[in-house]
Formats: C-alpha cells, structure tokens, sequence
C-alpha cells in the first residue's frame, strides 16, 4: 500500500452520485478507483471519473450491483487493496464484509458483526435497550393472533415493520385493529420479496413526530458524534430534504440525543461511520430509538458542511485501521446547512419515475453552494435504479441564510429531457411552515395536499 494514505487501490462497488462522490476524495488522497459497473451504466459520469472500470453485470441489480462474488471477484482482479460500497446495494450486506475479509480485501465499512446486529431491527432493539436507549413499545410478531393480542397490549395506532430491512418497504401503519391482520400478511409478503426476510415486528406508532438523527464515527474504542439532522420530511418514508443541525431543539434534548448515539456506538464497539436515527416526540421533548443505519448517509453533506470534515476520507482513515484522527471537544459546528434530493420522479403524478435521456443540465456553483450529482447533457437514467439525480445543499452562518441560499441555488438548477421533482424543492423552500423549522414527517403530506401535488395520471387536479 503505497498511496497517502495507505490504500493504494479502492473498489467502489456502487453507481450514480455517491460513486462519483467516492470517486472524488479517493483521487485527491492520491488513491486509484476501480468502479464496478452493470451494463446500463458503462457509459456513466462515475465510469468516466474513475481509473478504471469493471463490468459486472446486466442491468438488474440483483445480477450486478447485488451480486456478492462479482463484487469480490472485480476487487480481487483489480488488485484492489478495499472495497467501499457506499450507500444502498450491499452497503450493510455482512456476506459482502467477510466474503472481503476472506479475499484479503478490506472492506470500507464496520464489521460483519456490527452489520448484523444493526441490519436485523429486533436485534438493533435489543442491543439498543442494552445501551439504556428508549425503544418504543412493541415486539416479533409470528402471525395474525400474535399481533392482535401485542397491539392490544401497546395500543393503537401501531407500525408492523419489516425485520430485516428499511426504505418503507414492510411497512405498514394500521389504525383500525379490523386492518392488523392483513397488514401483517402483507408487510411480512413484502419484506420477504424485498429481503429474503418475512419476519415482522410491531412499534407504537408516534404522530405527530419528527426524524432526527446523530452521526458517529467510531475506530472500534474511541466513538464521538458529529451532531444532528433532521430528516422529518419525507414521502413513504423516503427522505426528500434533510439539515444539520436539526432546528428547534432545545439543549437539554439534543445533548440527550447525542449521548445516547454515542452509548449505542460504544455498546456495538462501532468502526466507521454510521447513524443512530431517532423518533422524536416534540411535545413531551422525549425520543425512542429507530434504527441504525451502518453506512455512509445520503445526507452526509450538510454534515459535511457544518464540520467541515470529509466522511469519506475518515471511512478510508479508520478501514486502514487507524485511530479516529478527531476528538469529541475538537469537533467544531458552524453554521447550518440544507440539502434537496433532486429526483427524476413526477410529484404531480404520484412521484412516478422518468427514466430517460438528460438533454441538458444546469447546477449552480458559488459560495456555501455544494452540489453533489452524476448527470450532466447526454446522460442516461435508467429505469432499474434509485431515481437521485443529484443534491443540492446551502450552508449558512444560521438557517435563515441557509435557506436562502438554497433557495436561490435551486432557482439556478436546470434540467431537461426528464421530469424531476426541482418544482416541487422550490415550493417546499418557499412554504411558510417548513420557513419556520422543526416539521413532523405528516409535513409533506399537507404540503403536497395544500400544493394541488396530487393528480390523476392524466395530470388534472
């Protein structure tokens, strides 16, 4: 390993912004990429970035970017000194971290264990629970009966959420006890085609609510945090618009929040970088535990943005078996910064996707602009992936001038050929309640209602 810092040659098993994003520190650390590619994305932005290029398979993701020994095998080809896997795909996949480890591979991401005990959410529970972590009411549920007499015990409303795995998919939230029965069937078919996994398990269901979440980076002794997000607004549990710090959180909350991210990062002896999400009650100021998610965030940016320290490059510093190179008082927060996740979707038509041909894109560059994307003029979006097209995120000495500066930013964004949801982000920035902070995630719901977003497939109102 002869590169700055250490890695000589990086896999990037993984497509679209994030690739390219990866792509991008590893060159200035003087570190070579090799990026797996299916055949849809040969001709990709990231492929042309990277050094060079490794073809794994057709277009599907479960015959490219899912499929663990090509993955490996690529890296093992390549001469690759580690694999980082970004975010999504097999980010969190243990079969990826020891089929690496077996290969002699490093693999940019915590341990096999850890991403055991965070990918299953009844295990995450448990662990969290351990850690003295607040966990919302709720348990495994085998069946229709089991269910009903757990619900009857927590109380309605309830979530039935999938065991192993997240994204909205296995999850359902049932209001009436007539509906728990066919809601568990139908969560538990889901997961099982999503996952592998049918296992289902019940929470108390909290509304109105907000999503905040706490990132770590750990070196499997040391574990410091890197403050809040708030993620609060969000469609089918996707997030679309995500800040850091989060808004409108007293002190006492947010210390409290930060510890308990770092007492579940040293429980798990975490390595890497990695979130603790949360449920937050805004009228007790009380919080349950969510989720960990142990991988590079999507929304790392606007974190990014108020520490000014590059995630990515402390993902490749700890997998090298480094210590962590920053400790908690010398981590310094400035300003406030918010990021839109610009997608090839149609608001107006139930976020319908719009794969297709870029014909030309325009992204602002400036001050306390970023601008994170894998399109440009010429670029295809396939209709097999995730629909980012790319993000945009304002930081600001405070929010009101993040805000404005993300306005303004957007209002320089251009991009044609597709349909993307850039009307809708300009709307959202522009609406009174979200100018005010701290929304619950009912937010975009009543935006989209009060906006006349929901049409017909014929686009009539």
């Amino acid at each position: 390993m002869s590169g700055r810092h250490g890695f000589r040659r990086v896999l990037v098993a993984n497509r679209g912004e994030i690739a390219a994003r990866v792509i991008r520190t590893c060159r200035r650390l003087g570190i070579e990429t090799v990026l797996t590619v299916s055949d849809a994305d040969a001709g990709s932005v990231p492929a042309r970035l990277a050094d060079k290029v490794a073809a794994i398979g057709p277009p599907p993701a479960a015959a490219s970017y899912l499929n663990v020994d090509a993955v490996v095998g690529a890296a093992a080809a390549a001469g690759a000194d580690a694999v980082h896997p970004g975010y999504g795909f097999l980010s969190e996949n243990a079969r990826l971290a020891r089929a690496c480890m077996a290969a002699g591979i490093v693999f940019i991401g915590p341990a096999p264990e850890t991403l055991e005990a965070s990918g299953d959410k009844l295990a995450a529970r448990e662990h969290a629970a351990a850690a003295g972590l607040p966990v919302l009411p709720g348990g495994h549920v085998a069946g229709p009966e089991q269910g009903a007499e757990l619900a009857g015990r927590i109380g309605f409303p309830v979530l039935v959420k999938a065991a192993g795995g997240g994204g909205g998919r296995g999850l359902r939230a049932v209001r009436d006890p007539g509906e728990l029965g066919q809601a568990v069937a139908v969560a538990s078919a889901e997961a099982e085609a999503a996952f592998g996994d049918g296992r289902v398990y019940l929470e108390r269901y909290v509304s109105p609510a907000r999503h905040v979440e706490v990132q770590l980076l750990g070196d499997g002794q040391r574990v410091v945090h890197l403050g809040t997000r708030d993620c609060s607004v969000q469609r089918r549990y996707q997030k679309l618009i995500e800040e850091a710090p989060a808004p409108l959180l007293g002190d006492g909350l947010r210390g409290r929040l930060h510890a308990a991210a770092v007492a579940l990062g040293e429980h798990l002896r975490y390595r890497g970088a990695g979130t603790v999400e949360f449920l937050v009650d805004p009228e007790r100021e009380e919080f349950y535990f969510l989720e960990v998610n142990a991988r590079i965030q999507v929304e790392h940016p606007v974190t990014e943005a108020i520490t000014g320290l590059d995630l990515v490059e402390e993902q490749i510093a700890i997998a090298e078996g480094r210590p962590l190179r920053v400790r908690q008082e010398e981590v310094a927060f400035g300003g406030h910064a918010i990021e839109c996740r610009i997608n090839a979707e149609d608001p107006r038509r139930d976020f319908r996707p719009s794969p297709g041909t870029i014909t030309g894109a325009v992204f602002p560059a400036g001050t306390d602009v970023r601008v994170d994307t894998h399109v440009q003029a010429g670029a295809t979006v396939p209709a097999h992936y995730d629909s980012l097209l790319a993000k945009v995120i304002g930081h600001g000495a405070d929010r009101g001038e993040a805000l404005a500066t993300l306005r303004g930013a957007l209002d320089r964004c251009a991009v044609d050929g597709v349909v993307t949801s850039l009307e809708m982000h300009r709307g959202l920035l522009a609406d009174a309640e979200f100018g005010k902070g701290g929304v619950d995630t009912g937010y975009l719901g009543r935006f989209l209602e009060s906006a006349a977003y929901v049409r017909d497939d014929h686009g009539q109102p």
